[in-house]
């Protein structure tokens, strides 16, 4: 639970009320839960979305469905299920209960722990990728911040979508693991020059899409490498500073800036959102994704975790495991 704005040391473990489901709900029981660094900004009350505490933290997870509401009929007692909680997070917990159109079943043979982070990296990369910038394939993708947990995702889902991936970050070792999961080239901002070395690995024309969950420099960089007619999302600004784009670059560069408003699609379109997880879980579950783990704790460990992902620390994805899930692994 997040007992104060702050740090992650505010995060306690502590008893919360459970909650039967009203109508439209479900009650889950978490088995593991995805740590994201959005997760840093909303317990320092910097995300978007202001929640006051207490609360409990943790926006993604998967489990068993312990309980339905009325009017549930999608959902049955036992069922393994994905779930993305935006409205008030709660997964961070040994149950939590939430809009059944939150949640999708999980196919046999996929393991609940390794998909418990799927939904947010993988959901906003599938989203950038295929809705907002129509990737086709054959087109060349660039993937910046391509060591975090959307941009390994996005460097996953490229390949698959049949692009040429060129990813970049700013740590070597990082990037052979992502070169390990696909990705075609790489390029280290912190050494390299980014745009000219884009340009260069793509005869001097640039990529198709450039995907940023980065900003400040990372940003421009980005534009400068994007060719004609060719699609550049902003997906985040995990750097720090909120670029800004020139009009005239824009103009003529011919570029279509696009903004990736996942959090805001998945309230908006639950049923499009629940659709495109269940093609991504049936993509797990044929062996053509893999999510990748960084490392597994247990929930007491959160705060450990959390100063991990905020120090950059981590390629892919975090999970909180709990008692269930561990009992369930073995």
């Amino acid at each position: 639970m997040c007992t104060a704005l702050g740090g992650p040391d505010v995060l306690r473990v502590m008893e919360w009320p459970s909650r039967p489901p009203a109508a439209g709900e479900v009650r889950v029981a978490i088995h593991a839960a995805g740590v994201n660094f959005g997760d840093l900004l909303v317990i320092a009350g910097r995300y978007q979305v202001k929640l006051v505490p207490p609360f409990v933290l943790g926006t993604e997870g998967a489990g068993e469905v312990i309980d339905c509401g009325a009017g549930v009929t999608r959902f049955r007692p036992g069922d393994r299920v994905l779930v993305q909680n935006n409205d008030i997070r709660g997964c961070f917990a040994d149950e939590v209960t939430l809009a059944a159109e939150r949640v999708v079943p999980v196919p046999q043979g996929v393991s609940l722990v390794d998909i418990a982070g799927l939904p947010l990296n993988f959901g906003t990369s599938y989203y950038a990728l295929t809705e907002r910038a129509r990737l086709v394939p054959g087109e060349v993708l660039a993937v910046h911040g391509a060591s975090g947990g959307v941009g390994l995702a996005a460097v996953m889902l490229g390949k698959m979508l049949g692009a040429t991936v060129i990813a970049s970050g700013g740590d070597d070792e990082k990037l052979r693991v992502v070169q390990a999961q696909g990705a075609d080239h790489v390029v280290n901002y912190n050494t390299e020059p980014l745009a000219e070395r884009i340009r260069e690995l793509t005869g001097g024309r640039g990529v198709d899409v450039s995907l940023d969950p980065v900003g400040g420099d990372v940003f421009d960089a980005a534009m400068r490498s994007t060719a004609i007619d060719g699609r550049l999302l902003v997906v985040g600004f995990a750097g720090g500073r909120i670029p800004s784009a020139p009009a005239n670059r824009i103009l003529f560069g011919g570029l279509s800036v696009v903004g990736v408003p996942y959090g805001g699609f998945t309230q908006r379109h639950p049923r499009r959102w629940a659709d495109m997880m269940t093609g991504l879980l049936d993509q797990v579950r044929r062996g053509v994704l893999k999510p990748r783990i960084d490392r597994r704790h247990a929930f007491e460990q959160a705060p450990q975790t959390l100063h991990t992902v905020g120090q950059r620390k981590v390629v892919g994805k975090c999970i909180l495991v709990s008692e269930r899930g561990l009992a369930s692994e073995h």
